[in-house]
């Protein structure tokens, strides 16, 4: 089964849904079958390249925003981040465009299929049918290349105040998650994959994410936001049950059991499971968090 997960590294929920997610995953009594495959989405895409000023005066001055505001903000997502074992530091955070990034991460999703084979990412389709990036069969059963990626760089940008624009720091995230660094360069010097970037924001516009973290289960339900664990855990469980039904032998012809709580409906129709009171998820959109 698939799970298809839009984020942007410069997102503070994203870094936080990636682990309330991966915790569901983890107790999933099926999670050796389920594939995970990262999109990339921006918050920002006109930010320049570097930007010269801090987290706090970037979101007020681009966005509209009052100092203490922003400060509240901070403070509240840094708590909720260190509840999941995250360490936010928005004091030292680079503000930097982070399409450089989303570029090695899709060739390390490129990577991953290399290795997979070409054979066993053949049949592999994603949300919504043939998905923009042929790297997407990234495999499940082994820690990918592209999750590695990913989680480097949130790391980077929320931990450890690096700036994820800088061609230096692009490497050593690259390069410990086990790319070649003659690759990378190249890579981002061609711009081998910034049509793949482009590919997957336009395929996020055509199922009407307006904000991320956005997951994807089975190419029928969407969850937006860093939801509770639990609610990762429900979807997971719906979208299994659905895709692999329990015939009842010698029951009845309509003793089929499908299981799975209620849904509305499929993520390209707009349709989201719906979160109990209570556990709605955050997001970061484009005016902000």
């Amino acid at each position: 089964m698939n799970v298809d997960i839009w984020s942007d590294i410069a997102c503070p929920w994203c870094f936080i849904g990636k682990r309330r997610f991966e915790k569901a995953l983890a107790a999933f009594p099926h999670k050796d079958q389920i594939t995970v495959t990262w999109h990339s989405f921006q918050l920002d895409p006109s930010l320049p390249e570097h930007y010269d000023g801090t987290e706090l005066e970037y979101l007020s001055q681009r966005k509209g925003m009052l100092h203490e505001r922003v400060e509240q903000m901070f403070g509240h997502v840094a708590q909720v981040a260190a509840a999941e074992g995250l360490d936010y530091d928005f004091a030292k955070v680079v503000v930097a465009n982070s399409f450089a990034g989303h570029e090695l991460l899709h060739l390390a999703k490129a990577v991953d299929a290399e290795r997979a084979g070409a054979g066993a990412g053949a049949g592999h389709d994603s949300v919504a049918g043939s998905m923009p990036d042929a790297a997407d069969a990234a495999t499940a059963v082994t820690p990918s290349t592209a999750d590695a990626v990913k989680e480097a760089l949130l790391s980077a940008h929320f931990e450890r105040g690096l700036d994820i624009g800088s061609r230096d720091v692009l490497v050593e995230v690259g390069v410990a998650a086990g790319l070649p660094e003659a690759r990378i360069n190249e890579a981002l010097d061609a711009g081998t994959y910034r049509d793949a970037v482009h590919s997957d924001i336009r395929h996020a516009q055509m199922l009407g994410i307006q904000g991320v973290p956005f997951f994807v289960f089975d190419n029928k339900y969407g969850v937006s936001g860093a939801q509770p664990s639990e609610l990762f855990a429900e979807a997971l469980d719906t979208a299994w049950r659905e895709s692999n039904p329990l015939v009842m032998v010698g029951a009845p012809a309509d003793g089929v059991v499908t299981g799975g709580a209620a849904a509305n409906g499929g993520a390209g129709s707009g349709g989201a499971l719906a979160a109990d009171e209570g556990l709605n998820g955050e997001v970061c959109g484009p005016e902000g968090c």
